[in-house]
């Protein structure tokens, strides 16, 4: 049996419980960056490699081979009896789940047979976040609650991940409008995922929107900020190099919206903190729009630019149109 996981913390602890099999953490981070179908390619190799390293810092050469070790892992799949992948309800967990059922879909399984364990609550947990949060016992509780994955949920997940590699808006949205019910937590992963683009209301993404709102009220420290705005956005999934990234393009200039008073130091450190500039006072008042200057930003394989003439309607669930 392999066992396919979201990150070191669940794996470790299912190799010190009493679940059999071989443990393979999937580690990636699709939420950030160049997406493609086909991620295997060199192309999409080289493309979010290098992203990946001017905007997180992750080396480059590291995350090549860190990847080329976990394919090889998976394409020696065959030589298991089954295959259970471990996941939770949010953005960063869904969309693993669907690259690799994606992935699954393009395959002669043989006689191995696919199963799925995805869970967005678990009892006695009142505010639910993950599977990391469990115990080594309470995860052994799961052992065996899985269910087999079909042409269903084969289907679902190659439609999800083709919809998020696409470089077209529409297909984002469409998605939405499709039945996705074979993975109950993916719509709403997939709503957060369009809830992070410039908003038809301010041009904001979500991320900047709760970061504005919790810089106004108060909260000022980096490392305090990411622990507000993961519980606000939980269904996000994100991790610190994400959200530091995020927080470092808000302070870009021109048109920046914070002010980080120590941008090289430690997100820790206790002398950091953030304020908001003049325009993030105004943006905040809901006086004037706060759209980013991008001009190499990915959510997928979208790559937004200046000159986007669409915004998320959130309400709505649907595109508007919007002057450059």
């Amino acid at each position: 049996m392999l066992h396919i996981v979201n990150g070191d913390s669940v794996g470790d602890k299912l190799r010190k419980g009493n679940i059999r099999g071989d443990i393979l953490v999937w580690r990636e981070v699709y939420p950030a960056g160049p997406t493609f179908v086909k991620m295997e390619e060199p192309r999409a190799r080289t493309a979010r490699a290098a992203y990946l390293e001017k905007a997180m810092g992750i080396p480059a050469d590291e995350y090549a081979a860190a990847c080329e070790s976990q394919e090889q892992t998976l394409r020696s799949f065959r030589q298991y009896d089954e295959v259970v992948l471990w996941f939770e309800h949010d953005l960063f967990d869904q969309l693993m789940l669907g690259y690799l059922l994606h992935w699954f879909s393009r395959q002669e399984l043989g006689h191995t047979k696919l199963h799925l364990l995805c869970i967005g609550a678990y009892p006695g947990i009142e505010r639910f976040h993950g599977l990391g949060q469990l115990t080594v016992e309470q995860l052994e509780t799961l052992g065996g609650t899985w269910k087999r994955i079909g042409q269903r949920e084969l289907e679902t997940g190659r439609r999800i991940w083709e919809a998020y590699a696409s470089p077209n808006v529409e297909d984002h949205a469409a998605i939405l409008q499709e039945d996705t019910s074979a993975l109950p937590f993916a719509q709403a992963a997939f709503e957060m995922h369009l809830s992070r683009l410039p908003s038809a209301e301010n041009g904001l993404g979500i991320i900047e929107q709760t970061v504005i709102e919790l810089v106004r009220d108060g909260t000022d420290a980096p490392l305090e900020l990411f622990r507000e705005a993961g519980d606000r956005l939980c269904l996000l999934g994100m991790g610190d190099l994400e959200f530091w990234y995020r927080l470092r393009r808000m302070a870009e200039q021109p048109a920046a919206l914070i002010e980080i008073c120590q941008p090289h130091a430690l997100p820790g450190d206790r002398d950091n903190v953030v304020a908001l500039t003049p325009r993030g006072r105004d943006v905040a008042a809901g006086v004037q729009d706060g759209r980013l200057k991008v001009k190499d930003e990915w959510y997928g394989g979208l790559h937004l630019n200046d000159d986007l003439t669409w915004r998320w309607d959130a309400g709505r669930k649907r595109l508007t149109t919007q002057q450059p």
